[in-house]
């Protein structure tokens, strides 16, 4: 993706010592644009310690016959197979996707059992589902591949989905938009038993009607982020908000962004995070190669150790690696 642009930008490593699991990432056969075990390995390679990432879904190697609602068990096949690759320890030190989200359908209701009894027999390594609920009424704001619809995270049918992680101990990955967060908060206080990982920071809109916004929404979206840090079952994702649907347009620049240009955009809602979830709720992630539309791995993971710059040690390593391990059962 653009690696000569993105060659541009070159920045000393920061701590290069600091153990990271990078908790959010994808992995696609895309031919125009391929991110698999060599692009992963060459990204985390940079010079940064990521020891483990955990595989977050996005729609990868789905089988293409049997029962439709099955068809998404295809991609826990699949990232298991990269996983044991580097499980093998012939790539070197880092074990890829010891943690593996996939996608279930939750609106099957408790139906979906079935699909997540499959995920669970396929791989050890599942640990849970993102079922996203990215939707805004904007046609300039694209919602999520799942087709969520409004109001969905309330809905009966979705809920009644939902019960079935509890049941076997697995994790929700949210993904949704900035104005959906008190949903997913009335979400979490309904099922305390069950894991829910809020990714990207609900996703601060600042494109379409919400161009230019970013000031306006921010209050709003200190007060629900709050609000949601109260419910003891949810850790927090930072990561993921320099996307173009953010707003900022590093994307668009004739460099990409540095460290010091992300921490300026982006820092605020860190701190606001760290600030109400506290470290040991919260995880840096990568959300590559999505966030590779604005700026390198190495420079991105730079960012981060410059927001928790003033962080204590033990801060550090909940913040990098172990709040994921704990989020995940990664143990």
């Amino acid at each position: 993706m653009r690696a000569e642009w993105l060659a541009q930008v070159q920045e000393e490593i920061l701590e290069p010592e600091l153990p990271i699991c990078d908790p959010h990432h994808h992995l696609w056969d895309d031919p125009q644009n391929p991110y698999l075990l060599p692009e992963l390995l060459a990204d985390t390679g940079s010079g940064h310690n990521v020891v483990s990432t955990v595989f977050v879904e996005c729609g990868s190697m789905y089988r293409a016959d049997g029962p439709e609602h099955m068809r998404c068990v295809g991609e826990t096949e699949f990232v298991n197979g990269i996983a044991a690759m580097t499980a093998s320890r012939r790539y070197g030190k880092l074990r890829a996707c010891i943690g593996i989200v996939s996608l279930a359908d939750l609106n099957l209701g408790a139906a979906v059992g079935e699909v997540l009894d499959e995920h669970m027999r396929l791989s050890r390594r599942f640990r849970g589902i993102r079922h996203a609920a990215s939707w805004d009424a904007s046609d300039e704001v694209r919602n999520a591949h799942t087709r969520p619809f409004k109001g969905m995270l309330a809905d009966r049918k979705f809920r009644e989905g939902f019960a079935e992680l509890g049941k076997r101990g697995l994790t929700f990955d949210a993904w949704l938009y900035f104005h959906q967060i008190p949903e997913l908060t009335e979400l979490a206080r309904t099922f305390p038993e069950t894991t829910i990982i809020f990714d990207h920071f609900g996703g601060p809109l600042g494109i379409g009607p919400y161009v230019g916004k970013q000031d306006e929404i921010f209050p709003l979206w200190q007060k629900d982020v709050a609000e949601l840090a109260r419910c003891p079952n949810v850790y927090a994702k930072l990561g993921g908000i320099v996307m173009p649907i953010n707003g900022f347009g590093f994307h668009r620049q004739p460099k990409p962004a540095t460290s010091d240009e992300v921490v300026a955009a982006t820092g605020r809602y860190h701190h606001h995070a760290i600030e109400v979830f506290g470290a040991n709720r919260c995880m840096f992630e990568s959300n590559f190669p999505v966030d590779k539309q604005s700026v390198s791995y190495p420079v991105l993971w730079n960012a981060f150790k410059k927001i928790a710059r003033s962080a204590s040690a033990a801060e550090k390593a909940d913040l990098f690696h172990d709040s994921a391990m704990r989020a995940y059962r990664l143990g």
